[in-house]
């Protein structure tokens, strides 16, 4: 019969036991093993009755834990009435269908727990069916039992046909609605592409980093936009994207998407393919790191292996060591920065190293750009127009002769639009960015809602 503790499952406002298995790899952590886990279940809404931790050189290949201590969690569960054993670990679909059976209650792995604070947090029509997507992937190598609420993806056909298995069935159900998610996506993709290519004359950056790391305080204060900010895991999942002036660059186009996480599910990874195209696609990244976190280094190295995983060096970004405002330990801090002298550190909430951070990004930027004198007739309106749109104008110099010559910086992916009649185009020699005591402006945003796409 079905089992109606996992239809439509939900961690949300339920009892659980967390659970970790804490092998050699991981003993270099500076965490408890459960503090990361712990702020997960926090932003699931989770209740946490009651915790469990195991040291071993590998996982049980029945129950990951071992016998022992299945028998010790069989006791917490039933002591503190507990409706889920949450894992810190990824379990195999048997070693899950092992502990159920063993605990009789609903076992949640790792991986689960991250796609069910996806499923809540996401608000566009992209990001609903990215994790729809995901969560279905890794539903079907886990079907357990008659899992009836299948049968509403097709508003009813989930009967078994003749001689049919009911698990059968399910499978069939989730390919099926996998295909259609899959086609649904193909339409937002080339949706998505044509903005891209409409911008494609841009300069664009891209914040990238571990989750709650401060990337949307950091695209906030550099660019006025309103983009959620919370202290909590996965606040951000679509792509925000706002027009960020960087003084002797002009505007750049600034994404800000989701962050990253340890053990960061591969279908997910798959699944969100379209919205990270944003991170593949820029011509810099900005790899912001919650420098105040005793597990940084961990967690600078998982980044870079998720954009390893989707085809981009992490090594090319500029390191932002985030939240020098809140240091609690001045160690943690100092051994950071020796072991990364190149990075930037800012404070994003109080605007600190922002100058300096600005400037790093014009000298990167600096290769696309050329330093250029324009010459041309006074009334040439369209011209200056798009000088004043494409260009960072440092001078503006009026002869008597009605004419006017414009010093700037233009991205080359501009310069031919500054072509024309009666107009006279100097290149000058290359760019040395002078210091400036501001570091950044901050220009009205502009709100490139891409992900914003309506149900259909």
């Amino acid at each position: 019969m079905a089992d109606p503790k996992r239809e439509e499952l939900s961690v949300q406002q339920r009892r659980a036991v967390l659970v970790a298995v804490v092998l050699p790899e991981q003993e270099a952590s500076e965490l408890h093993p459960l503090d990361e886990l712990k702020g997960l279940v926090k932003t699931a809404g989770v209740e946490v009755v009651g915790t469990l931790t195991q040291h071993r050189k590998r996982p049980d290949l029945k129950t990951y834990l071992g016998k022992g201590k299945v028998e010790e969690l069989e006791m917490l569960v039933k002591m503190q009435d507990a409706e889920l054993v949450i894992f810190d670990n990824n379990l195999t679909p048997a070693q899950g269908r092992n502990l159920e059976a063993a605990l009789d209650v609903v076992i949640v792995d790792r991986s689960e727990l991250i796609l069910d604070i996806f499923n809540t947090h996401a608000r566009t029509y992209e990001a609903k069916l990215q994790v729809e997507l995901a969560q279905l992937l890794y539903q079907r190598t886990r079907l357990k039992r008659m899992w009836t609420h299948l049968s509403r993806i097709e508003g009813g056909i989930g009967s078994k046909g003749p001689g049919e298995q009911q698990l059968e069935t399910d499978r069939r159900l989730i390919d099926k609605r996998v295909s259609e998610l899959k086609r649904k996506l193909k339409v937002v993709e080339k949706r998505r592409a044509r903005m891209v290519s409409a911008r494609d004359d841009q300069m664009t950056v891209s914040l990238v980093g571990y989750t709650n790391a401060g990337k949307s305080t950091l695209m906030n204060t550099v660019t006025g936009a309103g983009v959620l900010v919370a202290d909590q895991l996965f606040a951000t999942l679509d792509t925000r994207t706002r027009r960020w002036n960087v003084p002797h660059c002009g505007d750049v186009l600034l994404s800000d998407t989701v962050g990253f996480i340890r053990d960061l599910p591969h279908n997910l990874v798959a699944s969100f393919k379209s919205t990270l195209e944003e991170v593949r696609n820029a011509d810099l990244l900005l790899h912001v790191v919650d420098g105040t976190h005793v597990d940084a280094e961990q967690h600078i190295a998982t980044v870079n292996e998720v954009l390893k995983e989707i085809g981009v060096d992490g090594s090319e970004a500029i390191l932002v060591l985030n939240k020098i405002d809140a240091i609690h330990d001045r160690s943690v801090y100092d051994v950071l920065r020796l072991a990364h002298p190149e990075a930037i550190s800012v404070s994003a909430a109080e605007g600190t190293g922002l100058a300096a951070l600005a400037e790093r990004v014009a000298e990167r930027l600096g290769d696309g750009y050329l330093d250029a004198e324009v010459e041309t007739y006074v009334g040439n309106g369209r011209l200056l127009a798009y000088l004043a749109a494409h260009a960072d104008i440092t001078e503006t110099d009026y002869s008597q002769e009605s004419r006017v010559t414009v010093s700037c910086r233009i991205p080359r992916r501009f310069l031919h639009g500054v072509e024309g009649d009666d107009t006279n185009v100097a290149l000058l020699n290359g760019y040395a960015p002078p210091a400036d005591e501001n570091g950044f402006s901050i220009d009205e945003p502009i709100a490139i809602e891409e992900n914003e796409f309506s149900a259909q």
